[in-house]
């Protein structure tokens, strides 16, 4: 076994990585670590969304969607700043807080933004189509579509502003 270090401090003792994904994950696991927290933030904001869609919002579904994002950004705050971007900052955390969420609240109007193209202006909602219609457009709309494209924003803002390798002047 062998001591991993990261600026100066020993961050896990393991196997010495080997192969073509052993290197990878040497080189690209904060990515690998932004995606699995997103993972588990996809499964909260598709359950919340589905739940609140289909129970208390089922009227307003993209205030069904806005309240999703909303837990799953609050657990992907604490899972980034704990395991993803542990070893960058330096910002105190109300100060780094309130850029996360700052970032965040971006995404969610980037992630929101599908789904209201999809029902407001498509008109990919009942009675112009049919409720399995309805449904299937939500959840691309919103679950993939949206998603995806707040991911994106949300790896580069994240990196560039809240987690940056150093705190200085800005950039």
């Amino acid at each position: 076994m062998t001591e991993h270090r990261t600026r100066g401090v020993p961050l896990l003792r393991a196997w010495p990585r080997q192969g073509w994904l052993g290197r990878l994950a040497e080189r690209h696991g904060e990515l690998f670590k932004f995606a699995a927290v997103g993972a588990i933030t996809f499964v909260v904001d598709t359950a919340v969304f589905v739940t609140a869609k289909s129970t208390v919002l089922e009227p307003k579904p993209v205030t069904a969607k806005v309240v999703a994002v909303l837990v799953a950004t609050i657990v992907g705050y604490v899972l980034n700043r704990e395991w993803s971007f542990r070893l960058r900052g330096g910002r105190g955390r109300p100060h780094e807080a309130l850029l996360y969420f700052a970032v965040a609240g971006v995404a969610l109007g980037i992630n929101a933004a599908p789904l209201g193209v999809s029902r407001y202006v498509l008109d990919l909602a009942q009675p112009a189509v049919s409720a399995l219609t309805e449904h299937v457009a939500d959840l691309v709309s919103a679950q993939i579509i949206g998603t995806l494209l707040a991911m994106v924003f949300r790896w580069w803002a994240f990196r560039r502003w809240v987690f940056p390798d150093e705190v200085g002047p800005l950039r």
